[in-house]
């Protein structure tokens, strides 16, 4: 058996937020949509203080690389063309081969 874990960080700019409070409704929607749709683990893993900033960290696991590579640029181009509200300022994505 071959374990796959694609890894993904992903920052964001929130522009039209002037809150911690409206950081985090926009964070709960986003993770949620996030694992419902791609059935990935996300979290907030930086820039908790910061109204604007967000960084993310996305993992999915498989058995294949192609396959984890296409659900992490999947969740990519979701958040780019589906969340009007945040701007993907950088992201970056690594495979770890694990087991197998």
């Amino acid at each position: 058996m071959s374990i796959t874990i694609g890894l993904c960080r992903v920052s964001l700019r929130l522009p039209e937020n002037h809150s911690l409070k409206g950081k985090r409704q926009v964070l709960r929607s986003l993770l949620a949509k996030l694992h419902n749709r791609f059935n990935v683990s996300a979290a907030e893993v930086g820039d908790q203080d910061s109204w604007q900033m967000v960084s993310l960290g996305i993992s999915c696991v498989s058995n294949d690389e192609r396959h984890a590579g296409q659900v992490l640029a999947s969740v990519i181009a979701f958040i780019r063309h589906e969340r009007l509200d945040a701007e993907i300022v950088d992201y970056e994505t690594e495979i770890i081969h694990g087991l197998g």
